[in-house]
């Protein structure tokens, strides 16, 4: 776990950890002078989710998905329904939602239950907390409701499944079109400055600078 509690009272939280099987990065970002948090991705592990909130004293305002692979979003529902936080999804990727027993399948494990989310994802939508706004970036190609979120303020991407560290999302389960992430990369990340740390949706953190000249898909 990141954690940044120790920070002086009224500095951003911004925790990221893996969850659940597939090891999906679900991150807090929290006003602790507000006592407000955000949660992106809650694929699993719910009750670490709750306890860590309550652990810093953040009231759950919005439940961020930045795709509905059951990884990301397993675990919404029951977040929502023990905080009363909205979900907020981009529309596009409804047809995973209905895939979601499928999606269990793959994986061997229980279908956890979902619903249509609260709140339709859209590109130049703010979203977050007053003091801690993102914009929406809509990033198809991995699912064609892909969303990255941008905290500019924070010098911060949240990119989901859209770009790792050294790599891009998968491209050849139902939703994926790797041209189509591709150019979503090009158009949407790559135009963000180079200090700009990009938390993705598995594995380590990296920087646009680094992806922009290291990573090996994004070359010509």
């Amino acid at each position: 776990m990141s954690a940044q509690a120790d920070k002086p009272f009224g500095s951003p939280i911004i925790e990221s950890f893996p969850v659940g099987p597939l090891q999906c990065n679900c991150t807090i970002l929290g006003d602790p002078a507000a006592g407000e948090a955000i949660v992106i991705d809650p694929g699993d592990e719910i009750g670490r989710i709750t306890k860590r909130l309550a652990e810093l004293g953040l009231k759950l305002k919005q439940i961020i998905i930045t795709h509905a692979h059951i990884d990301h979003v397993g675990g919404a529902l029951k977040l929502k329904r023990l905080t009363g936080a909205p979900i907020l999804m981009n529309e596009g990727d409804l047809m995973q939602l209905k895939l979601m027993p499928q999606q269990a399948a793959w994986l061997g494990i229980e279908t956890p239950e979902t619903e249509s989310p609260d709140g339709n994802l859209i590109s130049g939508q703010i979203v977050g907390l007053d003091t801690l706004p993102a914009v929406v970036l809509h990033t198809p190609g991995h699912t064609q409701g892909s969303v990255c979120l941008h905290f500019k303020p924070l010098s911060l991407v949240l990119a989901g499944d859209t770009l790792f560290a050294g790599s891009i999302g998968r491209t050849d389960l139902p939703g994926g079109d790797e041209q189509q992430i591709l150019r979503s990369i090009h158009s949407n990340l790559l135009t963000l400055p180079d200090q700009t740390k990009v938390i993705c949706g598995h594995g380590p953190a990296t920087t646009i600078g680094h992806e922009r000249e290291r990573n090996p898909f994004l070359q010509h």
